[in-house]
């Protein structure tokens, strides 16, 4: 959802590599002479300011200096490029602008190389032939170099100028092409750029720079005044763990973030590719470690923490720590208790900075975006997760408080405001809150989590309170819609909360398994944990990110049944708009709090009608091992997709005028009526095309209970050809829906491609068009009885004979 936690678009931008840093100086081709290194004393005077950590870090003469312990060179160093500061109308603070993994080399000539890691092969054996090739393939690039100023003896470190790698652009550590092209970004201005500071700390350096560039965008208030922009950006270089982390290899039927690699072994014929989840380490103490094979609950070795940002509103600070600790129960499951933590950031400290790479921390934004997302950054070797962001945009409280007026206003007299109390829109905080720390540890959304729970369970008080309304925070559940007020049901059951999945799927991704077996080996433990597990409680599927066919995995749905569930959210609609005039009311507004909440009210009704129409194309998709019975497609019944057409006979075709009633209207002139014809067109081209109708035969050839496009064609014709009412606006509507349904049959019987010349498509040659013409001239049949039932209508019903005359003629010309 590129709206709130966005999430997969934003995905960790981490590179995966196989090339391991040479442990000897490499070859150059330079024919110079080396660099004469300096003594000591003369490039580091005993002047220059010092500061201890990974890297000695040196200042001097406006000049800044590492010196690199010999046991650091060929570590691998994760970069994290990150916004500090943004010019006006490039609402980036805190968001990651680059992100690669480095090492440093020593070379030939008294030089040091940079070396990028950008590959992503690997051989399976490090001892076969054929890691040679994949080493000869894959030499990482030189990002850097650096002639050696001095060597530091007694401490063994190398030393090398870094001004020019930080002040200046640099791919590794800069702001990424993407970015610049977005903000027009051109060259550095030398004169307004330099280096900040440079702090060092046990594992990691931080580097903080303001760059200004030549700037032609028009969205930046500060590009169109001076010509230029300037941000303040900070370079994280953090040490990656000697041994990496075991990997845990993933499983499509557990939705976690994985990393990649390409492997290659002597013994296979085909290369084949390796995916393991991002997660972080967890491991039990090691006097524990016994207690935990028990089945007793043991606190790990290193907690995950994460701080909030000082920038935070007090108020709100609470709910955001209360979601992330919410946590702690999943990690249960796997074994750990006071595994996950939140902490308000100790301002007093002055060691700490926010932009230090091994500290996790929900930052606030001072934006007008209504978003919030968790990122992650891992080492790639392993997925090991090491610290992550979470970007809380102070304008997401818009977006919550404008769901649940709408969702929940029906049944919770606190949304019926423009202004939520403090303790109800602190209470959504905490789960958006709850939501993008999932992501952070390492958890994609659920959009089939919904799914699993009965329509029905939803209105049942004590049930859906003591459960909840979905299996998974992950998934875009929102609010429980299907509640009626007469339900009485309270906050409980109306909010998403961590739920079986969630647990189950930490318990499967963090659990630490008995013996020292490798990755592959602990495959079969979990492949098996996962067939157990679906077959003792179905309700732990993991429905994907509700982008493929499936009507089960969408987004914003709730419960088992689309259909039934939208027609509940309908009932609710309807009271929430009859109200909203007096729900929106402020001194001084002039209407624009009854203008967003109206549109939000109708984006509403069509996403209602969207879940319910994917039952239409849609089939089930149910991943599986070939341990698990069943077949992985599964179309969806002829009685669901019959339901599916009555829903929008009723709630489309039969004009719904409630969403515009004239008190609103009045108020906004808004154009209802153009709206209603434009839904009814479009459901329309949707529900009668060829490529539906083409899909729908080859379904029905293959099925043992066959909903044949005729038998579909038939139904959606009882629910557009009804008798004519009273109300003339709806009569109106329904002559203009009646005329568009007659144009979809001819675009199908007489398509303008083969008058043209063109060759009919599939959709056009098959069977289907032979059923349209069928039903084509059973309608015109039915004309002279529409007349008769319908006087009032009698001129447009000779149009239609009309038209439907003229596709029938023409057709006998093709």
């Amino acid at each position: 959802m590129k709206y709130l936690f966005l999430c997969v678009a934003l995905l960790c931008n981490v590179t995966l590599f196989a090339q391991k840093p040479s442990p000897t100086p490499a070859k150059t081709d330079s024919v110079k002479k080396p660099v004469a290194i300096q003594p000591y004393s003369k490039v580091i005077p005993a002047s220059a300011k010092k500061q201890q950590g990974l890297f000695t870090v040196v200042n001097t003469d406006n000049k800044w200096y590492f010196e690199i312990p010999d046991s650091l060179f060929n570590r691998y160093l994760l970069v994290v490029t990150r916004y500090i500061g943004t010019p006006h109308g490039d609402a980036k603070a805190g968001e990651e602008a680059n992100e690669q993994t480095i090492y440093f080399e020593k070379a030939a000539n008294n030089k040091v190389f940079l070396r990028a890691v950008v590959y992503r092969n690997d051989s399976e054996d490090s001892t076969q032939a054929i890691y040679k090739a994949i080493q000869a393939s894959n030499i990482n690039p030189i990002a850097a170099a650096f002639d050696v100023k001095a060597y530091n003896e007694t401490d063994k470190r190398t030393v090398i100028e870094v001004t020019d790698l930080f002040k200046k652009d640099n791919p590794v550590m800069a702001i990424g092409s993407k970015d610049k092209g977005i903000a027009k970004l051109g060259s550095l201005a030398d004169d307004r750029t330099f280096i900040n500071r440079i702090s060092t700390y046990p594992i990691n350096v931080e580097v903080r720079t303001t760059k200004t560039y030549n700037s032609s965008s028009p969205s930046m208030y500060a590009a169109q005044m001076a010509g230029v922009a300037t941000y303040e950006i900070n370079v994280s270089m953090v040490l990656l763990p000697a041994k990496p982390m075991k990997k845990r290899l993933f499983d499509e039927r557990v939705g976690y973030f994985t990393n990649r690699y390409t492997l290659f072994n002597e013994g296979s014929q085909r290369t084949r590719t390796q995916d393991f989840i991002q997660r972080y380490r967890l491991e039990p103490k090691d006097a524990d470690l016994e207690n935990y094979k028990k089945g007793i609950l043991v606190e790990p070795k290193k907690q995950i923490v994460y701080y909030i940002d000082p920038a935070t509103p007090k108020k709100w600070r609470p709910y955001l720590i209360a979601g992330v600790n919410d946590w702690q129960k999943a990690f249960e499951s796997a074994g750990f208790k006071n595994a996950i933590i939140a902490k308000e950031w100790p301002e007093q400290d002055t060691t700490m900075s926010l932009e230090d790479a091994r500290f996790s921390v929900i930052r606030y934004m001072a934006s007008e975006t209504s978003n919030a997302y968790g990122p992650r950054i891992t080492d790639p070797r392993s997925g090991e997760i090491i610290e992550s962001h979470v970007a809380w945009f102070h304008n997401v409280m818009k977006l919550l408080h404008n769901w649940y007026m709408i969702q929940a206003g029906a049944i919770d007299p606190r949304a019926r405001k423009m202004e939520f109390d403090d303790e109800l829109m602190g209470e959504l905080i905490r789960f958006v809150s709850s939501h993008e720390i999932g992501h952070t540890i390492g958890l994609r959304h659920n959009m089939g989590a919904s799914s699993q729970t009965p329509v029905e369970k939803l209105r049942d008080k004590k049930w859906v309170e003591a459960n909840g309304h979905t299996v998974s925070i992950m998934d875009y559940a929102r609010f429980n819609y299907v509640a009626q007020p007469e339900d009485h049901i309270g906050k409980a059951g109306i909010y998403p909360r961590i739920g079986a999945y969630d647990k189950w799927a930490i318990q499967w991704g963090y659990g630490v398994l008995p013996g020292n077996q490798s990755a592959e080996q602990e495959q079969g433990v979990l492949n098996k944990l996962i067939i157990d597990s679906l077959k003792s409680n179905p309700k732990l599927w993991f429905g994907g990110e509700g982008k493929n066919e499936d009507p089960r995995s969408q987004t914003e749905d709730l419960s088992d049944n689309q259909v039934k569930a939208s027609e509940y959210g309908l009932k609710n609609l309807k009271r929430v708009i009859a109200q909203l005039p007096e729900w929106t009311k402020e001194n001084g507004d002039l209407y624009s709090n009854l203008e967003e909440m109206h549109k939000a009210a109708v984006a509403q009704y069509k996403k209602y009608l969207g879940h319910v129409m994917k039952n239409i194309s849609g089939r089930y998709v149910t991943v599986k091992s070939i341990e698990q019975a069943g077949a992985v497609y599964t179309e969806v019944s002829a009685e669901r997709k019959k339901e599916t057409i009555r829903y929008v006979g009723k709630n489309v075709f039969d004009a719904p005028l409630w969403l515009y009633p004239k008190n609103i209207t009045d108020k906004l002139g808004t154009k209802g009526l153009d709206d209603l014809l434009e839904q009814q067109n479009g459901l329309l081209n949707v529900m009668i095309n060829p490529t539906t109708l083409f899909n729908f035969n080859n379904t029905a050839l293959q099925s043992a209970t066959p909903y044949t496009p005729a038998a579909y064609l038939n139904d959606i014709k009882k629910e557009v050809w009804k008798p004519f009412g009273k109300n003339e606006v709806a009569n109106s509507l329904r002559r203009s829906l009646q005329r568009s349904y007659v144009e979809k049959l001819q675009f199908i019987i007489n398509p303008k491609q083969v008058k043209d010349g063109w060759i009919r498509s599939s959709a056009q040659r098959d069977d289907t068009r032979l059923m349209v013409i069928a039903h084509t001239k059973k309608l015109r049949a039915e004309i002279p009885l529409m007349i008769q039932q319908n006087p009032g209508n009698a001129a447009h019903f000779q149009d239609i004979k009309h038209e439907l005359d003229k596709i029938l003629h023409e057709m006998n010309k093709l």
